[in-house]
Order: C-alpha cells, then sequence, then structure tokens
C-alpha cells in the first residue's frame, strides 16, 4: 500500500505516501465548531486532569499550517500564531508541536541557518521578529507546553543549490548533500553533518526554555523506485566495520538520536526529547516481533530508523508513531498497532503518545471510514483500554482550524470534558 504520513498531505509539493464499543453517548457538536465549553468551576477556574498528551503539531514548510502565505507582516503572523494558540486552549489541548527547522532553515535568528522562507518568501530574509522566542512565551502564558519541531537532514524541496542562499551552509559544503527525489538532503553517513545538525538544533534549546526537541519521520529518505540515495563515498569511508550498507545507514541514525538526546539533556536539563516515526517498525512478514500488517514502508528497512530499539532502550523521552490508518484497515490496521507499540512501550520509561490523522476526517477521496466524524472518537476510546497509552497528537494545525465533518469537535465532547496538565 502506499505509504500515508505527512509526507501525502503535509508538504503539498511531495507526492508519495474492528470494532469497538460506541463512544459515550453525548449531543453531537456542530461540524466545523468545537464541543461545548466545560461547566464554571465553583472557583471560576475548571479543574485540571492529570497529565496527559493532548496535541497538536503546527507544520511550517510550505506554509502548511502557518503562517499562512510567505511574506505577511509580522503583526499579521503573529496574530495568526496567537490564534493557533487560542484554538489549541479552546479544545482543551496542552501541547503545541511547532515546527521550527523545516528545511535546514531556522524559525529564530540562528548563527548556523538562515531564516526560513516560509516566513518571508525569501530565505535570509528578516521577518522582523523572533517567531520561536514569540511562541514559547506566549504558549507558557497560556498553560502550553511548546515542543520545537526539528527536521534534520531535509535541505530543499527542489535539487538546485544555486537557489539556496549564499551563506547557506550546504553551499559551502557541497559534498554533504545528496540529492534524491527532486530534494536536496544532507548525508546522514557523515559525521561532520550529523555534529552540524546538533550543533544547530542545540543552539534554539540553548536560547528558549522549550519544553521538548521533536523530530518528525524523516531520517533517510523515503524511497523512491528507479533512485538510489548515492553515499558511496560516505560508506568508503566510514561503514568498513559493518555487515552492511543497512547496518552502517540504521547506525547513523542511532548515532544522531543517542547524541541528540545527550546534548539536549545537557545543555537544558530536564528538557525531552521525542520522535514521531511512520508508524510500522516491520511488517510480521519481515520479523516476527513486527506488527501484523502489510504496509509498504518499514521504517526498519527503508528509513533505516530503528524506532522499536529507541524505545526499548529508552533512548528518547516519548515516542508518537503516526498511527495514520482507521479502525480496520486491511493493511495497516490501527487497533493493530495500537496494541503492537503499547506492547513495545510497556516497561521501557519512554511516554507512548499516539498520533492521529485528523487531516484525513472528511478529506476528499478518503474511504467511508474517514467520512464519519466519530472515528478519530473510536481511536481514543480503543486507547484507553492500554495503560501504556498517555495521549495523542493531531495532524494538524489547519485540520484542527478547519474541522470539516466535526471530527476534533467530536473527540473534544467525547474525551476532552476539562483542561488536562501536560504530562511529565
Amino acid at each position: 500500500m502506499g505509504r500515508m504520513t505527512r509526507r501525502t498531505l503535509a508538504l503539498g509539493a511531495l507526492s508519495a505516501l474492528a470494532t469497538v464499543p460506541a463512544v459515550p453517548t453525548r449531543s453531537a457538536p456542530v461540524p466545523g465548531r468545537a464541543g461545548p465549553a466545560p461547566a464554571p468551576h465553583p472557583t471560576g477556574r475548571a479543574p485540571r486532569a492529570a497529565g496527559r498528551m493532548r496535541g497538536v503539531w503546527i507544520a511550517t514548510v510550505a506554509n502548511r499550517d502557518w503562517p499562512s502565505r510567505t511574506g505577511l507582516p509580522a503583526s499579521a503572523q503573529r496574530e495568526e500564531l496567537i490564534t493557533h494558540l487560542d484554538r489549541a486552549v479552546r479544545d482543551r489541548l496542552n501541547t503545541v508541536i511547532l515546527q521550527v527547522r523545516p528545511t535546514a532553515d531556522a524559525l529564530w535568528p540562528s548563527p548556523y541557518e538562515p531564516w526560513s522562507e516560509y516566513l518571508t518568501g525569501t530565505q535570509g530574509g528578516d521577518p522582523g521578529w523572533d517567531p520561536l522566542g514569540t511562541a514559547v512565551k506566549e504558549a507558557h502564558a497560556r498553560g502550553l507546553e511548546l515542543h520545537a519541531w526539528f527536521n534534520p537532514y531535509r535541505i530543499a524541496q527542489h535539487t538546485d543549490l544555486g537557489r539556496l542562499t549564499a551563506s547557506h551552509p550546504a553551499r559551502r559544503h557541497p559534498d554533504w548533500v545528496v540529492p534524491y527525489d527532486g530534494r536536496l538532503h544532507y548525508n546522514p553517513g557523515l559525521p561532520e553533518v550529523r555534529a552540524f545538525v546538533r550543533q544547530a538544533i542545540l543552539d534554539a534549546v540553548a536560547r528558549y526554555p522549550v519544553d521538548a526537541v521533536h523530530f518528525d519521520d524523516y531520517f533517510y529518505p523515503y524511497p523512491v523506485d528507479g533512485e538510489t540515495f548515492d553515499d558511496d563515498d560516505a560508506y568508503d569511508r566510514h561503514g568498513g566495520a559493518f555487515s552492511s550498507r543497512a547496518a552502517w545507514r540504521r547506525n547513523n541514525i542511532d548515532a544522531l538520536v543517542r547524541e541528540t538526546a545527550a546534548g539536549v539533556k545537557r545543555v537544558r536539563p530536564g528538557t525531552r526529547f521525542g520522535i514521531s516515526p511512520f508508524g510500522v517498525w516491520r511488517n510480521a512478514s519481515t520479523d516476527p516481533r513486527g506488527s501484523d500488517t502489510e504496509a509498504g514502508v518499514e521504517t526498519y528497512d527503508d528509513l533505516y530508523a530503528d524506532t522499536r530499539t529507541w524505545v526499548r532502550n529508552h533512548w528518547i523521552d516519548y515516542v508518537v508513531p503516526q498511527l495514520y490508518w482507521h479502525i480496520g484497515d486491511p493493511a495497516a490496521d490501527y487497533a493493530r498497532l495500537l496494541e503492537w507499540w503499547a506492547a513495545a512501550a510497556e516497561g521501557t520509561g519512554t511516554r507512548l503518545y499516539i498520533g492521529e490523522a485528523l487531516y484525513r476526517a472528511g478529506a476528499d477521496g478518503e474511504s467511508s471510514a474517514w467520512r464519519d466524524p466519530v472515528e478519530l472518537s473510536r481511536h481514543l476510546t480503543l486507547a484507553a483500554r492500554y495503560p501504556q497509552v498517555h495521549g495523542h497528537v493531531f495532524f494538524a494545525a489547519a485540520d484542527v482550524a478547519a474541522d470539516p465533518i466535526g471530527a476534533m469537535a467530536r473527540v473534544v465532547a467525547d474525551h476532552y470534558p476539562g483542561p488536562a496538565e501536560p504530562p511529565r
């Protein structure tokens, strides 16, 4: 089957990728609107439930969620960001995961990488304000956590180095760059690349009291038929101790994860590190430890991301697998994947949150399951059976705002009767 990750929708320019008890009966929400407001608390403040993840991703790549377009005045950009934060509070969420390094660039005044083109329309163009600094301050003022989301290796949505700003590190170090699938990527097989990526990320951690550092599902790029990721030179130089190129590549990503985790804890103790991988580690037909799925992509084999090991060894503080399928999907059943991830996280110390495909609810061309506004609410009902699951994150902010069939409103009405403390 085609992969169903952020690749299929979040990047616009990118093309790729059971039965449970009914949710509690409540009055149906109006599509596109939030559920009913909680009843007033006697003290004037609503009681807050124990810490559970109620998160939303805010994607900036290709202006997917925010800013709505490039070139907006700083005041308009700030107003749009505040609107997303206020909406999160309205929907009784407690965490926003803001993409601050979408394409080897920055949404803060980084000394290492240029300002993101998704702010002004011109890479390196100063937007006249500090988006990340403002986001941290305003999120915390609203009782929200702010997790800073970094994409480690993506450079550009094209293959022309000359289109990057003259000071871009990829232009200064063209030997770090591999073109693949019509895009530019940093080569994960080079230790100097890994060191640079870590340095760029930790600059933001040092500057701002972010609550977590967050990676998405992009490590080695998703495979494309007929293309080869050309890392021959790096493998010749650094791969001699490994049994295969695949083992070497996995070690490169393992090293990135371990070193980033150590760096975050060193620079700002108490800040967490979490990753949101594609939802299938391996199919059981490939590995008996894998999930009962028939997914067309397996992170271990195709992205060289051994997500199960990261969880089992507690290299990361939390994991948010992207379970972007419906209950009963024939190739990747949400229910079976939920069970698999709960078992993988059991006893590890790694917190398990579930990534939810809000963007599919009511979208054109989706199956009947995704045209049902109760599908996502059923996900949360099912997940509540597993004590290993500590919450959910919804992709993504623009879909929370639009909510065309009221799927998010139904989640709020059925599962979020009042505010909840962020998980610790």
